[in-house]
């Protein structure tokens, strides 16, 4: 659907004028003074201007987190954190279209797939919510003489500094703050310079919602400026990043001056196993999407396809078919199937994917050009494309894309295809088609990886614990795991005789 802007209730995004950041509950700009521009990636199109923070900015937003947790913030009760996680979902529930929008234009995704994030995003409040007044220690037997009781408390943790990537602006910040706010804990957010202004929003609705002020900050600015001072800073109690694997070893050698407790979801390389007795009406179109979705800007893009040897020619062939046929254009027209990609130096980083696997030997059977075509040539499009005859030593296969492309390999047998799966630095998700259940449950149990999907993908809830193994990070954020991320756990013990 396409949404008026008159209709927009709070500010829109795309009327190019300037934003400020939030620390303790007011509007303001950088101390320096300097902005960055930001940029609608269909169009090329500067559609705002917001602070670019630094050091300086960052000491006060820390600040300001650490005087609501000590303050105000540290009384309510869990009910009224509750109440207070509801109400923010509900009026993100009312300002939906705009957040929507939002996110479109400021980083690409089409609007079909932002609208269509509804329910995930205000799941999450809504389970924090629930979660909010869960929180609890246990009483645990001891076995010392003398009459002792012992028994555990459940704390928050403390300020959070939370730092995220472009690729999904909404669920990424409510994925750090609905956590933070369930627990009692405060947070200052600094959004990724390539898509700021959506965590801008959500920070407005937060303070429209009454969050006090100081206990949610978001600072803008690129990684390096206010990133690095937030990761590394002395009165931060906790890190959690989603974003590159590069970037999260730097966040957690930063961690080390103080030791904070550190979450990373960082970066994928997911196999996704086709077996020849699979669905192929259903595997296709949904192994396809494990990777075009989001222009293949996922941290769990079912990248490399490995399909069973008497299949494999038909499925290429297949999701070859159905690559083509997808739609490509601006986000914000509702038939929009796949958007641009975020930025001129991403379009730069795939189409050097693409040229180094044709040189390296492997067959392009479909895409790998950049979209030029009348209005899209102002943008950063790049044609979904499948390659077959990659082999496992290819950087096609090794490394991290963040585009969208497929590398089709077959495979003879299931312990082959268990050993080459695993055989990645990284272990973030994985995917098994099959229609037998006992390849099912033994692809699951052998496959590294945080999440497997069988016969589906993507499939994200918020009671779900998500995370990853090896270099893909570790923590987890849903279900009750997610929680105690941000909380600490105290031992008492009190003698009574």
């Amino acid at each position: 659907m396409t949404v008026p802007v008159r209709d927009l209730p709070l500010h829109t995004p795309i009327d190019g004028r300037h934003r400020k950041m939030l620390i303790d509950g007011a509007w303001c700009d950088a101390l320096s003074g300097r902005t960055f521009e930001t940029r609608n990636p269909a169009r090329g199109a500067v559609i705002g201007t917001v602070p670019l923070s630094d050091s300086r900015d960052i000491d006060l937003a820390v600040a300001a987190a650490r005087r609501a947790f000590d303050g105000p913030w540290s009384r309510f009760k869990p009910y009224e954190r509750q109440v207070l996680l509801l109400k923010i979902a509900d009026l993100m529930e009312r300002h939906w279209e705009e957040i929507a929008l939002s996110d479109t234009t400021d980083m690409g995704m089409p609007i079909v797939r932002t609208l269509a994030n509804k329910n995930r995003v205000l799941g999450m409040l809504r389970f924090y919510a629930g979660m909010a007044t869960s929180i609890h220690g246990n009483t645990i037997g001891n076995s010392l003489p003398g009459e002792i009781v012992s028994y555990t408390r459940k704390e928050p943790i403390g300020v959070v500094g939370a730092i995220i990537p472009w690729n999904a602006p909404t669920a990424a910040s409510i994925w750090k703050i609905g956590p933070a706010l369930a627990t009692g804990c405060t947070i200052v957010l600094k959004p990724s310079e390539e898509a700021p202004l959506t965590p801008l929003l959500i920070g407005a609705l937060m303070m429209e919602a009454g969050v006090p002020p100081g206990v949610v900050n978001v600072v803008t600015g690129t990684g390096a400026e206010a990133g690095a001072p937030l990761a590394a800073h002395m009165d931060v109690d906790k890190i959690v990043f989603t974003g590159s694997t590069v970037t999260g070893q730097n966040i957690l050698r930063a961690s080390a001056g103080n030791m904070k407790r550190v979450s990373l979801e960082l970066g994928g390389k997911s196999p996704v196993i086709v077996c020849a007795d699979a669905d192929l009406e259903r595997a296709v179109p949904i192994a396809a999407m494990s990777v075009f979705a989001n222009s293949g800007q996922i941290c769990i893009a079912g990248s490399r396809l490995f399909v069973e040897r008497p299949i494999h020619d038909e499925f290429v062939e297949r999701v070859s078919a159905y690559a083509a046929k997808l739609r490509i254009g601006d986000g914000a027209d509702p038939e929009t199937e796949i958007g641009p990609l975020i930025s001129p130096r991403q379009l730069e980083r795939v189409t050097g994917f693409i040229e180094d696997g044709t040189r390296q030997g492997a067959r392009l059977v479909t895409g790998g050009n950049r979209i030029t075509d009348g209005a899209l040539g102002a943008g950063n499009f790049i044609a979904p494309s499948v390659f077959s005859g990659v082999t496992d030593d290819m950087r096609l296969a090794r490394e991290e894309i963040f585009g969208p492309v497929i590398s089709a390999l077959p495979f003879d047998t299931l312990d082959e295809v268990v050993r080459r799966g695993n055989d990645t630095p990284y272990g973030l998700g994985a995917g098994v088609f099959t229609r037998d259940l006992g390849k099912a449950h033994q692809l699951a149990n052998r496959l590294r990886a945080g999440s497997v999907w069988v016969n589906t993908y993507h499939a994200i809830d918020p009671a779900v614990p998500f995370g990853g193994y090896k270099m893909s990070g570790y923590g987890r954020e849903g279900g009750a795991e997610h929680l105690e991320e941000y909380l600490n756990t105290k031992g008492v013990w009190i003698r009574t005789d």
